[in-house]
């Protein structure tokens, strides 16, 4: 039979000679492999030496600035507290305790004790008094009441040189007061001290600071628990750490230890000054033994490699003669039509076959072939194909003189198991007799990839749930067979939203969200129907399609999913928690909806659930108020895409002096415009009530002040020259705690004067949290920016309030403004903000200034700006203008 090779026995061979020249030549292949074995592990010695050395290195880098952080993040927190003094220096102990509150030192800063205020006393030739008076927690921290800081001259003289320079000072190591039992490393610590001045601007010079000098601000720290939190990890685990005071007496020198230090060794040094003090870090490495597992592995592997080249020169001995044999006779058979078939064939990653044209019989099958199939040879080659009737075809669109083109096909071993398998099939001739040729791949891997890879695109990976994007897609196809089927049966569906599931992962983090999601999906499943669909859309939303239901069925399903996440109760960390779902639901049992529709109703059901106390489930209505909800929704939407896609634009109107002034002062306000993506242009009350429903009022004039600032000079035609710019907050943002720190931070970024930034509060905002209100005011005008107060005459309480906020200017509500000329009390409140603005030294400006009989009368009654269309119409800013150029800087970032 064809494709077997029938070999002669081999000749025996005589090798004596041979065999002695292969063991001298093995013995000095292994000689020489030693030799280079040895150089590269003497090589590799020096390398993990040099290594060792590199990183004790690099850990000393990293302990001289670690040290540093602590430190300065106390005193980046009396910073903090030195401004607020500035804007308020009169201050009692809980005002003083809910300002460090705020500050949250205690998290910051490690081996935090306290914070403390000294006020300066009274001054005599000798020395000046500092005795605490303010100290928070005052809980274990009151036997500092009273105490007298500059008992100690050199303690003194530190704070004397931080005041002159209003820098921060540092104590030499001391043993702290509320510690008298503790031993003696425990209770050593240290104070991070800095000057207090009396309201006002910033003093500059030292001769304005001491004159301004009320006080000293401390913060008093645990040096143990600081230093050992800022070096834990690598630095303590391969080093020991030794520090010492420089400027101190040497009974107090010693700041830190991490244990027993080692004796003799010469350790790495790194100095640190900070607060007037010079700290000298000894490092000793823990260990001084060179790892020795790379070198080990190195004289192993060179050993064997060398032992095994010898071998090889020895095996040449037995094995040389049979080659050359063997050599020949494939030589000799190479020319035969069958051995060149094998050459060819026998090692392709393919599996590769060959049948008999006359009875479809297996003559060859090729490595892989027999690998992966088994004993096939002189079998039927239409026994390989799982299904008969592809096999039957595939043989006989090859015999009848063409090919069967490459298909998927699932092809059977010889024991009987099933791959998958790219296969064709062709007649070829071999020495002029017919054959049918069989190559085929296994596809098994390929296709499992392909199922996985379309699971993890459809899936979400946490839940094992349907995903938002292959939910939308069996809710459209659900559509599309009901638009095709008159009788098809009503199906709901139902949008999940997680009540306050935030809040948890705040608290315990984002891990324990994670678990309680997989518990909540696990008890949720366990209430599904046969064919329900649920689905994760979202961080904690989710979605549910139930087919074949009428609408009580489905609210009553739908009552069954809240009892169900009602009734889960989630332990983490001995915390327990409890959650509620509000539960939006749509029944689809009518024509015409869209995917976008049924989307948006369920959210808006969902939203109306979440008005109504949250915990409950609302089914979609259609009514005014849900149209305009509906409509508040795509505007919020509509107002992402255009944050996203910087489609928001900023025009400016002139605010006018009305009275004569030898000056000609630019001032402008800001006013926010919205463009769609086809050029529309959509003024703020179309998408501003959308705004603040849905939260997005901070993010929207957070990209007013930043691009504003960000192009401060390129607002106005009159450029630098610009004195104000005026710039709306809404009552999200006042609340929002962070932006008096954004605003200062942009503001130092972009280096605008704070003196031309003008900020606008309306009046109802500012009643509505008073004390709030005027912590931020105060941080901002602390640095030189300007207040106003928006909309005044609006409320019922304008008079009554504005005694107790400090703004700088008034702007007069536009509906007294627009009857001035026609409604007598109209004119009467206008006149008396004018005198009470006067009164107060504040500048007053009208809004809605639309005709000259208005502006005539403004300047009668003494208003000093105004503004209107008779003014100036709003303009464009100038960079988005066309042909302007955004600075690139002007983004959220």
């Amino acid at each position: 039979m064809p494709f077997h090779d029938h070999m002669p026995a081999a000749p025996e061979v005589s090798h004596g000679g041979g065999l002695r020249a292969s063991v001298a030549w093995a013995m000095l292949v292994l000689g020489v492999g030693l030799l280079f074995t040895a150089e590269m592990a003497r090589r590799e010695w020096l390398d993990a030496r040099g290594r060792a050395q590199v990183m004790q290195q690099s850990l000393a880098d990293a302990a001289q600035a670690r040290v540093l952080v602590p430190l300065d993040t106390g005193a980046q927190a009396l910073r903090a507290m030195q401004t607020v003094f500035l804007s308020n220096d009169r201050m009692d102990q809980q005002t003083f305790a809910e300002y460090q509150s705020n500050l949250r030192a205690q998290e910051r800063v490690p081996g935090f004790v306290a914070s403390a205020f000294a006020r300066l006393g009274t001054q005599s030739a000798a020395r000046a008094e500092y005795r605490y008076e303010l100290v928070s927690p005052l809980h274990g921290n009151g036997m500092l009441v009273g105490l007298d800081i500059a008992s100690q001259p050199q303690n003194l003289a530190a704070l004397h040189r931080a005041r002159d320079a209003d820098m921060p000072s540092i104590s030499a190591p001391f043993r702290l007061l509320q510690f008298p039992d503790a031993d003696a490393a425990a209770a050593r610590g240290m104070t991070v001290r800095l000057p207090v001045y009396s309201q006002g601007p910033r003093p500059v010079t030292p001769e304005q600071r001491r004159l301004r000098e009320i006080g000293a601000l401390a913060i008093s720290l645990r040096l143990e628990p600081m230093l050992r939190q800022a070096l834990q990890g690598r630095i303590l685990e391969h080093m020991h750490v030794a520090i010492t005071d420089l400027d101190a007496p040497p009974d107090q020198a010693t700041v830190f230890a991490s244990g027993v230090l080692p004796e003799g060794a010469a350790p790495q040094r790194r100095q640190v000054e900070f607060g007037g003090r010079r700290w000298e870090l000894q490092l000793w490495p823990r260990s001084t033994v060179v790892e020795t597992g790379g070198i080990w592995r190195v004289v192993a592997a060179g050993t064997i490699i060398s032992m095994l080249l010898a071998l090889l020169m020895l095996s040449q001995a037995t094995t040389y003669r049979r080659a050359l044999e063997l050599g020949r006779r494939m030589s000799a058979r190479f020319g035969e039509s069958e051995a060149r078939f094998r050459v060819l064939n026998e090692l392709l990653p393919a599996l590769v076959l060959l049948a008999d044209g006359r009875d479809g019989r297996i003559v060859y099958a090729n490595q892989a072939a027999r690998n992966h199939l088994g004993a096939v040879l002189d079998t039927p080659l239409v026994s390989l194909f799982a299904n008969p009737l592809l096999g039957g075809q595939a043989m006989a669109e090859a015999t009848a003189g063409g090919s069967w083109a490459s298909q998927e096909a699932m092809v059977v071993t010889a024991g009987g198991e099933a791959f998958w398998a790219s296969a064709s099939l062709a007649q070829v001739e071999v020495d002029g007799a017919p054959y049918l040729l069989m190559v085929a791949t296994d596809t098994s891997e390929q296709r499992e990839l392909t199922e996985r890879l379309r699971y993890q695109a459809a899936h979400d990976g946490l839940t094992e749930l349907c995903n938002r994007r292959e939910f939308e897609r069996r809710l459209q196809e659900a559509l599309a067979r009901r638009q095709g089927d008159a009788d098809m049966a009503p199906f709901a569906l139902l949008y999940i939203d997680l009540d306050q599931f935030k809040l948890i992962n705040d608290v315990s983090g984002h891990m324990a969200g994670d678990q309680l999601l997989v518990q909540l999906v696990h008890a949720l499943r366990a209430h599904l129907r046969p064919g329900d669909l649920l689905a994760r859309l979202g961080g904690d939303e989710f979605g549910l399609l139930a087919f074949d239901i009428d609408e009580d069925q489905a609210q009553e399903l739908a009552e069954r999913m809240r009892q169900c996440i009602e009734g889960v109760m989630f332990v983490w960390q001995d915390r327990t928690y409890t959650v509620s779902a509000s539960i939006g639901m749509v029944m689809v049992d009518r024509d015409g909806c869209t995917l976008k529709d049924l989307l948006a109703w369920a959210d808006s059901a969902c939203y109306q659930a979440k008005e109504g106390g949250r915990n409950r489930v609302c089914s979609y209505r259609e009514d005014e108020d849900t149209t305009r909800r509906r409509s508040e929704m795509e505007w919020a939407n509509r107002l992402r895409w255009a944050l996203e896609q910087d489609r928001l634009l900023l025009d400016y109107q002139e605010v006018v002096p009305l009275l004569p002034s030898p000056e000609n002062p630019v001032h402008i306000e800001l006013l926010l415009r919205l463009r769609e993506e086809d050029g529309t242009v959509f003024l703020p009350g179309a998408f501003i009530p959308a705004a603040e429903r849905y939260g997005l009022m901070p993010l929207v004039d957070r990209w007013v002040i930043r691009t504003a600032l960000a192009n401060f000079t390129r607002l106005h035609a009159c450029g630098g020259e610009l004195r104000t710019c005026a710039i709306n907050l809404s009552g999200a943002s006042i609340e929002d705690d962070g932006l008096a720190d954004f605003i200062l931070d942009t503001i130092y970024e972009f280096g605008v004067p704070a003196a031309g930034i003008c900020l606008e509060i309306t009046e109802t905002v500012a009643v509505r949290n008073l004390l709030r209100v005027v912590r931020v005011i105060e941080r901002l005008r602390a640095v030189g920016c300007r207040i106003a107060l928006d909309d005044f005459g609006a409320g019922m309480s304008s008079f009554g309030y504005l005694k107790n906020l400090p703004v700088d200017v008034i702007k007069i509500d536009g509906s007294f403004v627009r009857d001035l000329g026609s409604d007598p009390m109209s004119r009467a409140i206008v006149n008396a903000i004018a005198q009470i603005g006067q009164q107060r030294g504040l500048k007053v400006v009208a809004e809605w200034v639309d005709s000259e009989r208005t502006l005539a009368t403004l300047r009668e009654l003494g208003v000093d700006y105004g503004q209107g269309f008779v003014l100036h119409r709003p303009e464009r800013v100038l960079f988005q203008r066309p042909g302007g150029i955004r600075m690139p800087s002007a983004g959220l970032g």
